[in-house]
């Protein structure tokens, strides 16, 4: 019998969507799932981009440009430059959504065993895109008490080795929601000159930071013409995830057309994607103002009724619209399954996200979950009901958490 490839051993199960089976079958036995490991918005797609796509005016669906179409890349920096981030239409490459844009990105910049550090928790699919680009990722831990905020930058130094290449951040972060400060990203600024490094930045979620607080893009970072690379999608700010159009945008120029080549090797970006994707380009302010008060007030359900749960802790999110918070369990892989198999509170349960696939470091987020708050205030109230009634009888519980068994 053929033997599957040591690289299919080891890429790892996506924590957000391995446990969809026992979710699917918690249904089928007539049981309410409230999907919360996903960040797929309920929230409605701008009118302008399902306008497009309905009244299509095509007689061949045909192969655009590998870097995609000029018009719609020539929208994009309209865009970014309306958000005060200088680019051309020549520094963006669009992409099959941000995940063919982090691939594009490793291979161009990295060779195989080269080292990337990476705050974690971080979005779970780096670990596998860094297998597929055969690219190390060196983790450097965050923690929940300190709401996830970047450590201090002697901690960075003391894992820059010969191999190391980059660093990659998430902003605002995915799982966390953390947002960067001026200060951080100043700090990540120097320490890239300095060891003549690239910064990756996956901004997907710049759309959507609360309080008051700005976005800022590595772009706009003084001296890092030559070290920046971008990582962006239509997914999360236009409620456009089965679009699949990303891009990345460097002013590199090397970089560019290495990825360039990565994509005409792959043809081309989707053209039905492409088309509903430049049209959402029109999408008024409005649009972004009234979603961003809606994931402003979800947020503050989710938060202030996850913390009222005795054991458990979540600190606020800055942006995106993720929290990881800390349950008093022993696993959050058990806990997350035991949930579907085995609890229901008013005919319902609740699906989340197991933290430690989150982390690169073993042992770590064993505690945590990732909750998106990416549905309606009732259902996410019922949620936080179903959940807090599942810890006072799950068999697992711990009045131990990990910090404080730290601290002992």
């Amino acid at each position: 019998m053929p033997v599957i490839s040591k690289k299919g051993f080891a890429m790892p199960e996506s924590p957000i969507r391995k446990l969809v089976p026992y979710a699917e079958a918690a249904e089928a036995a007539g049981n309410q799932v409230i999907y919360l490991n996903i960040g797929q918005p309920d929230i409605k797609t701008p009118d302008v981009a399902l306008d497009a796509i309905k009244n299509i005016d095509r007689e061949v669906i045909e192969y655009s440009h590998s870097a995609g179409y000029e018009s719609y890349r020539r929208g994009l920096a309209d865009y970014y430059n309306k958000h005060n981030i200088p680019v051309s239409f020549k520094d963006i490459l669009v992409t099959n959504g941000g995940s063919e844009a982090i691939m594009f990105a490793m291979m161009t910049c990295f060779n195989a065993e080269d080292e990337v550090i990476v705050p974690e928790p971080f979005y779970a699919n780096y670990n596998g895109f860094a297998l597929e680009a055969q690219v190390i990722l060196r983790p450097i831990t965050t923690y929940i008490e300190d709401s996830y905020a970047l450590p201090p930058i002697e901690e960075f130094r003391k894992l820059i080795g010969p191999r190391t290449r980059g660093i990659m951040i998430c902003n605002p972060g995915n799982p966390t929601g953390y947002l960067y400060t001026d200060e951080e990203l100043e700090t990540l600024r120097e320490l890239v000159i300095e060891h003549d490094l690239f910064l990756f930045a996956d901004e997907v979620y710049r759309e959507f930071c609360y309080d008051g607080a700005k976005h800022r893009s590595i772009l706009t970072l003084e001296g890092l013409e030559e070290h920046s690379v971008v990582v962006d999608s239509v997914s999360k700010r236009y409620s456009m995830c089965g679009a699949r159009v990303g891009a990345v945008i460097s002013r590199n120029k090397s970089v560019m057309n290495t990825a360039l080549k990565f994509a005409q090797a792959r043809l081309s970006p989707p053209t039905l994607g492409q088309i509903a994707s430049e049209a959402a380009l029109q999408t008024p302010q409005s649009y972004f103002d009234e979603v961003a008060a809606e994931y402003v007030d979800r947020r503050n359900t989710l938060v202030k009724g996850l913390n009222a749960i005795e054991g458990v802790q979540c600190p606020m999110p800055g942006g995106a619209f993720y929290a990881m918070a800390k349950l008093p369990v022993d696993s959050s892989d058990k806990f997350c399954q035991w949930m579907l198999e085995h609890f229901t509170h008013k005919n319902a349960t609740v699906m989340m996200a197991p933290g430690e696939g989150f982390y690169a470091s073993k042992g770590l987020g064993k505690q945590e979950v990732r909750i998106a708050y990416v549905l309606e205030k009732p259902l996410l109230e019922l949620a936080v009901e179903v959940l807090s009634e599942a810890l006072k009888v799950y068999p697992g519980r711990t009045e131990i958490t990990e910090r404080q068994q730290a601290e002992a």
